[in-house]
Order: C-alpha cells, then sequence, then structure tokens
C-alpha cells in the first residue's frame, strides 16, 4: 500500500512539474496540455480506487477464510479433548 501512496505522490509531483511548465506556454498547445494532464489524473485515481476496492474484496475473502478455518481447527481441538 505505500508502493501505491509513493507512486501517486511521485505521479501528482510530475504531474505538477509538467502542468507548471506548460503553463508557459501559450495558446492552445498548453490548454490541450493541461487537459491530457487532467485526464491522466483522473485516470489514475479511477484505477487506484478500481485497485482499492479489489484489495478489500481480497481480504475480506482471505479473512473470512482464515475465520473459517479457525472454527474448523477449534472444533477439532475440542473433539481431540473428549478422547
Amino acid at each position: 500500500m505505500i508502493e501505491i501512496l509513493a507512486a501517486v505522490a511521485g505521479a501528482s509531483i510530475t504531474v505538477a512539474g509538467v502542468s507548471i511548465s506548460s503553463l508557459s506556454r501559450q495558446g492552445q498547445e498548453s490548454r490541450e496540455s493541461l487537459v491530457r494532464l487532467a485526464t491522466a489524473v483522473e485516470s489514475l485515481t479511477s484505477r487506484l480506487d478500481a485497485l482499492h476496492a479489489d484489495i478489500k474484496s481480497k481480504d475480506s475473502e482471505v479473512f473470512n477464510r482464515i475465520g473459517a478455518l479457525e472454527r474448523s481447527v477449534a472444533k477439532l481441538e475440542v473433539r481431540e479433548e473428549r478422547t
């Protein structure tokens, strides 16, 4: 998760730097660059949201399986103690 945040921070810094340098240009070219960069940031944001949702669902699945295994082991331990 830290790697993702570092990548986002690096991308944000890069986007900000490119935005500042492209704003020094005049006319249509600088407006088009700004639109492309904004679109790229929006795309990154949506991809990170999707990744976060995937990670949450996988974590939930893993913890559910671990819980089921713990309950099974507890049942086996109770049976073992009785014999």
